[in-house]
């Protein structure tokens, strides 16, 4: 129970920081931290909490992340399910909070985002669904691959957390344009719920695809990381 616990915590914290940088301080007057800031936020949540329940939940905070390890053979298939729970619940709640703090601004608009998701008229850069389709799963195996990589029992030992917050950050870089970067389903439901029409109506991409990105991830790095070709 306390693994899905720290998860609930862990993707709440993620949800309430990324998000909550880019809908409270991205375009905060003359001091507005940017993409630059919302994305090193993003990062920042996965390392903080890498470092805090890493130990405790393994940190995945990310459904696509539990399915990927699930495929990549680092996670059992019998907790799947209330990972991607706590973890669904865990975005739902901090995206409650976040509602609760923004609206309490004169002026707060509800459908000018609220940091959702989208392609077509609601990509910030009006980027096409094959783009964000495209973007969502090259960009979530990647995550999976860092992931994977950086958690290797040969790999350098502690620094995985580093790698994943940076890698994350990047993915976000790289990203936001197009789709307002999501590579993970509960950060992407976590603030759809709230702005419901058209965030609800293109929620299923941001599921589809970071699923399958994360299956395509686990997938190239079974075959890079398998020994039975080495001599």
């Amino acid at each position: 129970m306390k693994q899905y616990v720290a998860e609930f915590f862990g993707t709440f914290w993620l949800v309430l920081g990324g998000c909550g940088s880019a809908v409270l301080a991205a375009a905060f007057p003359d001091v507005g931290i940017g993409l630059l800031g919302v994305s090193f936020a993003f990062g920042l949540t996965v390392l903080t909490m890498a470092y805090a329940i890493g130990h405790i939940s393994g940190c995945h905070l990310n459904p696509a992340v539990s399915i990927g390890l699930w495929a990549g053979g680092r996670f059992p298939a019998n907790k799947l399910l209330f990972y991607i729970i706590a973890q669904v619940m865990g975005g739902i709640v901090a995206g409650g909070i976040l509602y609760l703090i923004a609206s309490g601004k004169a002026g707060f608009d509800l459908s000018a985002g609220f940091a959702s998701n989208g392609y077509g008229e609601h990509s910030p850069g009006g980027y096409s669904l094959t783009a964000a389709l495209i973007t969502e799963i090259v960009m979530t195996m990647m995550f999976l691959l860092i992931i994977l990589g950086a958690t290797d029992a040969r790999a350098p030992q502690g620094f995985a957390p580093i790698a994943i917050g940076l890698g994350l950050t990047l993915i976000h870089l790289i990203s936001i344009p197009v789709t307002n970067t999501s590579v993970n389903p509960a950060r992407s439901l976590g603030v759809a719920l709230y702005v419901g029409d058209w965030a609800m109506a293109q929620i299923w991409l941001f599921w589809v695809a970071p699923i399958v990105g994360a299956l395509l991830g686990a997938a190239v790095y079974r075959y890079l990381a398998c020994p039975c070709d080495e001599k």
